[in-house]
């Protein structure tokens, strides 16, 4: 449940259009339901402003299919992600307009008005073969309310590639890079962007990458500033902070601007 939800309800109770039994029961669920193999918190949107997400791997098909049932109850999209086909296609038996995204493994299932575009958020992958991760990234920001611009294969062994790239870079508010091998691509753009910058090493690689170990302690030991890493492959958890980073922004941007309407009408010259 969003706030704007609960708010909603506690002034339908007030307003007597609602009654105190019916908001019990939609509330009787909260913070949390056990369906006794998963805890579903629902009070996550209140806290993050985005409901649970659901991460599929290592559930069964029917548990991923009971989740997203008991998730979809909002007005809010519900996100699932390293999804297989097959727990999709138990999830689209309950929830027919879910969608598939095969290359990022993310299930979607679409309720409530789309949210309104908060920030501008840039995914960058070094290489074609990072593409899975850097499209978990950029979906899940998508999902979350973010205007989204991909670039694709613009890795430093063609650096010319991404200098190509500058108008969209400096669009941004938050960029994400992804890339494997070594992991060059966040130093070099971290030289070229004053943007805050999460860096997503991914397991693409010959075997002294050791499945992107090689990727993460480049981007740890990044030389550029402002350069942020999350784990290997986890082009979820780069867009989760990528929006949190967005979130503040629009709150604080929301701040200044009541507080401009609450000063005008008190300034000299100034009509009501």
């Amino acid at each position: 449940m969003l706030k704007d939800e609960l708010r909603q309800l506690l002034e339908d109770v007030k307003n007597n259009k609602v009654e105190v039994g019916e908001a019990l029961n939609t509330l009787k669920d909260l913070p949390y339901k056990d369906l006794g193999f998963a805890m579903l918190d629902h009070h996550r949107a209140l806290r993050k402003g985005f409901p649970e997400v659901v991460f599929c791997q290592g559930k069964t098909v029917d548990q991923v299919a009971l989740i997203f049932k008991n998730l979809c109850g909002g007005r809010r999209s519900i996100l699932g992600t390293r999804a297989t086909q097959d727990a999709f296609a138990a999830v689209q038996e309950v929830y027919s307009d879910a969608i598939y995204h095969q290359q990022a493994r993310t299930i979607i299932v679409h309720r409530g008005e789309p949210p309104v575009k908060k920030g501008n958020i840039l995914v960058l992958s070094a290489g074609t073969a990072d593409i899975p991760v850097a499209e978990e990234a950029a979906i899940t920001a998508e999902i979350m309310g973010n205007h989204v611009q991909r670039a694709y294969d613009v890795g430093v062994a063609g650096i010319h590639r991404l200098l190509d790239k500058l108008d969209i870079i400096h669009w941004a508010d938050v960029i994400i890079v992804v890339a494997g091998m070594e992991g060059a691509l966040a130093s070099v753009l971290g030289g070229l962007a004053d943007q805050p910058m999460i860096a997503v090493p991914t397991s693409v690689g010959y075997g002294a990458s050791f499945n992107g170990i090689a990727a993460l302690l480049c981007m740890l030991n990044s030389c550029a500033s402002g350069v942020s890493v999350v784990n290997i492959d986890n082009g979820f958890g780069a867009a989760a902070m990528a929006n949190a980073i967005t979130r503040m922004i629009e709150q604080k941007v929301d701040a200044a601007l009541t507080e401009m309407r609450n000063v005008t009408p008190h300034l000299p010259g100034c009509v009501t």
